[in-house]
């Protein structure tokens, strides 16, 4: 066990293109599932922020921000399930920002119960917020989206689906990828967006159950007694359905782990030639111990055990870059997530990955002949 690590510390120049590129390899494939996790928790905001247990909306929806008009009436039909303890009407939809200077900009109204102990309002909103948002024409948006909007500060106004509307506060983290998220109060939203929604209707229906262990069983009991007319899905599900469907749509999810599967072979390549070259390079001490009857296969052993240290070295130095460049992402507005799953997954890549370039670098073993080196 120490022979190994005493020869990658004789040779540590000869090991450390190896040492690198695994290091390299960890950091590459990290850095970019956390930046696609990120990316695409954006999309699920309003599920994740909110407190509702099930969310019900039309047929077939792909996104929570693709939700179409369903029916209010829906809500007697949710409400009469003795385990529901409320139903609340939620309000999503595109619409036109006009900006004071004149242009024009796509946002996403999301109009909600603002009251205590709602369902829909983001858990950003503070109190003061929820109580300026119950004055008409009041909205709440994230202060990373003020120069898309064209404004500045609490107090601005501009237009949506050409009706004032002014900004009565700010939040961090809810930006979007499809347009501004523009906050306000159902009856703000009702108003807003009238063009596209009938007074009759809503967007979802959100569901506050009254016994959390019977979440999944109410989704789906709804959904196959309404099956036809409405889709059920738990906050949960609903928040990986949506981002399933922006990973799908927009291809980024294979682009990010193109680059991360080329960062991969990448350091296989260079780790294997590493230990091919460093191997060759020790060929003369490998065939003395041929021929002092070390079998050949505890040599082998040695190759794998140096490529397993160069994986745990590699994987070891790789995590504070991880860490450090993930801190500068998020100064940047950049969200990066490294939940451990996807950190431990990432090292167990790395290793599989240095120990492969071990076995590749075994065929300089099988190449030495104690006769012909020791001439």
């Amino acid at each position: 066990m120490n022979y190994p690590l005493q020869t990658l510390w004789h040779d540590r120049s000869r090991y450390l293109p190896g040492i690198l590129a695994v290091s390299f390899s960890a950091v590459l494939i990290a850095l970019q599932c956390g930046l696609l996790l990120g990316l695409f928790s954006i999309t699920s905001i309003p599920i994740d922020h909110t407190r509702a247990d099930i969310w019900v909306g039309s047929k077939k929806v792909l996104s929570v921000d693709l939700g179409r008009p369903i029916p209010l009436s829906y809500y007697s039909r949710i409400a009469q399930d003795p385990r529901v303890e409320r139903v609340e009407p939620y309000y999503q939809a595109f619409a036109n920002w006009t900006k004071p200077d004149g242009g024009s900009d796509l946002c996403i109204v999301i109009g909600c119960n603002v009251n205590d102990g709602n369902l829909g309002a983001i858990d950003e909103l503070t109190p003061e917020m929820r109580v300026l948002l119950t004055q008409p024409g009041s909205v709440v948006v994230d202060e990373g989206e003020l120069k898309r909007l064209g404004v500045e500060k609490v107090g601005d106004k501009a237009e949506i689906n050409k009706q004032n509307v002014q900004i009565v506060g700010l939040v961090k983290g809810m930006r979007s990828l499809a347009g501004p998220y523009v906050f306000c109060s159902r009856d703000t939203a009702r108003n807003l967006i009238r063009m596209v929604m009938p007074g009759d209707h809503t967007t979802y229906h959100l569901v506050k159950v009254r016994d959390p262990a019977q979440i999944d069983a109410v989704a789906k009991d709804l959904k196959d007694a309404y099956k036809e007319d409405m889709e059920v899905f738990t906050s949960e599900d609903f928040s990986v359905h949506s981002r399933l469907h922006w990973l799908m749509k927009t291809k980024a999810g294979i682009a990010l782990g193109y680059a991360a599967l080329l960062g991969l072979l990448v350091g296989m390549v260079v780790t294997s030639q590493t230990l091919y070259a460093a191997t060759t390079a020790s060929a003369r001490e490998y065939a003395i111990l041929l021929a002092l009857g070390i079998p050949r296969w505890r040599i082998s052993m040695t190759v794998l055990m140096q490529s397993f240290w160069i994986g745990i070295i590699g994987v070891a130095l790789a995590y504070p870059a991880v860490n450090g460049f993930a801190q500068l992402a998020e100064l940047g507005g950049v969200s990066v997530l490294m939940p451990w799953w996807l950190l431990a997954g990432a090292a167990v890549v790395t290793m599989c990955m240095s120990m492969l370039s071990g076995a590749f670098a075994l065929r300089s073993v099988r190449q030495i002949e104690p006769m012909s080196l020791l001439r």
